[in-house]
């Protein structure tokens, strides 16, 4: 009988597959891939590509699947790759069968817009015996499914823990470093998002490189600004989950945040109706929100809500960004 520790990944999307993939790899664990869909998961451990969130990239054969909630039983590592406005559904399905020894690691990043929690918060709620650790910062799926460098960062509770799951998770490829930081590294991970949609904006309108310079270095100030004021460390900003990530969100094509704001900045009729909005999009308007209950200035997230609810158009929005008081860095 295997005595190897067992991590069950829920959530068989683009990102839920890649990390099941590349922990597989390092063969520390017996890994399974736990998704809704029986079919797709019979299909996946017969075909051993997942073509539709994964084109191309081979499965590792000892990746197991699943669509029975009951293999959480014995995990010993639970990581939730759901999207972030899922979580709260997927904790009330899933939790009842979460071990009680089990660590649970949120791998979304957002804030729920139902309750403006975290969703650390949210999932405690749900399952109140566990303290959860998050995943973060900068890792595009296919990056991390083809073994290319990437370097991201776990964040629990206690130093202890955070460095277990950071051995446990990582591989020759995949660099993960503990911190003790959980609200930072959510934050920095669901703003990122907003920031890129107002790159994306930027880059539409052909408004040059220099003004996205500028958002991303304006926006990790007000990133920084509304971590301090959550009760996370500003520090936080300036590492993988804030600087690393909106780097890559605000420049890279491969950023759905990115291309939505490139698609506003064209003009292009969006179907805000639709429920199919990216991250960003939800997040702009929490944010928002909660910093002006706390009194914290956003300009540039209050302007990008302000234009996905329809109160702003994007040449109000960036005179009003441009036209502010003067003040210093």
């Amino acid at each position: 009988m295997s005595t190897r520790p067992k991590i069950v990944i829920i959530g068989a999307g683009a990102f839920g597959t890649a990390l099941a993939t590349v922990v597989a790899l390092e063969g520390k664990a017996d890994v399974t891939l736990l998704g809704r869909d029986a079919a797709l998961m019979a299909d996946l451990g017969m075909e051993g590509v997942h073509d539709a969130a994964l084109p191309g990239i081979l499965l590792p054969d000892s990746l197991k699947y699943s669509s029975e909630p009951d293999v959480l039983q014995q995990a010993d590592i639970v990581l939730m790759a759901v999207p972030s406005q899922a979580h709260a559904d997927a904790a009330l399905q899933y939790g009842p069968y979460f071990s009680p020894k089990a660590s649970i690691v949120t791998c979304a990043k957002g804030i729920d817009r139902t309750s403006t929690r975290l969703l650390t918060e949210v999932l405690e709620q749900a399952v109140p015996n566990h303290d959860i650790a998050v995943l973060s910062g900068p890792g595009f799926a296919t990056d991390i499914a083809k073994g290319l460098p990437t370097a991201m960062v776990l964040a629990a509770t206690d130093v202890g823990k955070a460095e277990y799951l950071a051995r446990m998770l990582s591989s020759r490829t995949f660099r993960l470093y503990a911190s003790l930081d959980r609200v930072g590294a959510q934050l920095g991970g669901a703003l990122k998002n907003v920031l890129a949609i107002a790159c994306g904006i930027v880059e539409g309108r052909g408004l040059g490189e220099s003004a996205r310079a500028a958002l991303i270095a304006r926006g990790l100030a007000e990133m920084s600004r509304f971590v301090a004021a959550k009760g996370g460390r500003p520090e936080t900003v300036a590492g993988l989950s804030g600087l690393g990530d909106l780097v890559l969100t605000a420049t890279s094509h491969q950023s759905r945040n990115l291309r939505f704001g490139i698609s506003l900045g064209h003009g292009d009729a969006i179907d805000f109706s639709s429920g199919i909005l990216v991250e960003g999009a939800f997040t702009a308007t929490v944010a928002a929100r909660l910093a002006d209950g706390l009194s914290v200035a956003m300009p540039i997230t209050d302007a990008v809500a302000a234009v996905i609810d329809g109160r702003l158009d994007i040449p109000s929005a960036i005179e009003q960004l441009m036209t502010r008081p003067i003040t210093t860095e």
